[in-house]
């Protein structure tokens, strides 16, 4: 008994640590433990380091150090060539079905829709499809521009043998702020007007091609009789889908500032193409 008193007494025994002047014996700092407050002083002590050693690797740029962990510039690679495959394998599919519905409509058969894959994160049945205030702004304004238009009725499908008899309906009205230039390839004519301005077609045709692409945004593309195919793109959402077959001055998209390249601000860049070729629209229109 004697010696199990003895060993719980040492345990709860006090201890001075002194720091004494080895020339004048003088004590500068001293500190008093028991062998238990000394223990939980080291544990504190060594979990904090732990803890502090952690933390660091975690949320600074420590562990870039450690063998085998990718660095900032690599992952950033990593990242962006992983979106670029992304969107190179979205931009082949949308080519091939772009090839495959010129196709159809030069042999004289429907070209087919584009497959638009479902998004499966979201609740589709949780959509309310009811009409808003802006949908029926919309379909007023589109009417009220549509009362004298006098494409409306049925159009002839007599084929036209010179650009030059021709009649081009206006896209857009607004100011010319880039002109077709061929050396650098500019291949079209950019129009500045208000945002969400109506976007309408030049001619009579067939929607062959409604996407959107990292350069130009959203594109939409109609195929028009004699070999003629007309280009709208920085739209900021599209209003036909491909196959639609549309009429001169018709409504097709609104005017928008999309992608991340070619665009400073709300403008349509218009183009016109005959038989594979670029054309000068303001040759053939005045906007």
């Amino acid at each position: 008994m004697a010696k199990d008193d003895k060993k719980k007494n040492n345990w709860r025994d006090k201890y001075r640590f002194s720091v004494i002047n080895d020339h004048t014996f003088e004590e500068i700092w001293r500190i008093r433990l028991t062998q238990y407050n000394a223990f939980l002083l080291i544990s504190s002590l060594i979990i904090f380091l732990i803890s502090a050693t952690v933390c660091m690797i975690a949320f600074t740029n420590l562990k870039e150090f450690i063998p085998g962990y990718p660095d900032v510039t690599m992952r950033r690679n990593i990242l962006m060539s992983a979106i670029r495959l992304d969107s190179l394998d979205r931009e082949l599919a949308l080519r091939d079905k772009y090839f495959a519905n010129l196709n159809d409509i030069i042999s004289g058969n429907a070209p087919t829709d584009i497959a638009v894959r479902m998004d499966t994160s979201k609740n589709y049945k949780a959509i309310n499809f009811n009409t808003s205030s802006r949908d029926s702004a919309l379909k007023t304004r589109v009417e009220n521009e549509e009362r004298f238009n006098l494409t409306i009725g049925p159009s002839s499908q007599e084929s036209v043998t010179s650009l030059a008899g021709m009649h081009f309906f206006p896209p857009v009205k607004g100011i010319i702020s880039g002109k077709y230039e061929l050396r650098t390839k500019h291949f079209g004519t950019d129009i500045v007007t208000k945002p969400k301005a109506l976007v309408s077609s030049t001619l009579d045709g067939t929607v062959i091609f409604t996407g959107w692409t990292m350069e130009t945004g959203f594109v939409i593309e109609v195929q028009h009789l004699n070999n003629l195919v007309s280009v709208y793109k920085h739209n900021a959402s599209l209003l036909k889908e491909t196959g639609d077959l549309v009429r001169a001055g018709e409504p097709i998209s609104l005017v928008g500032d999309s992608g991340e390249l070619y665009t400073s601000g709300p403008h349509l860049h218009f183009e016109i193409w005959y038989k594979g070729s670029p054309l000068d629209p303001e040759k053939h229109i005045l906007f």
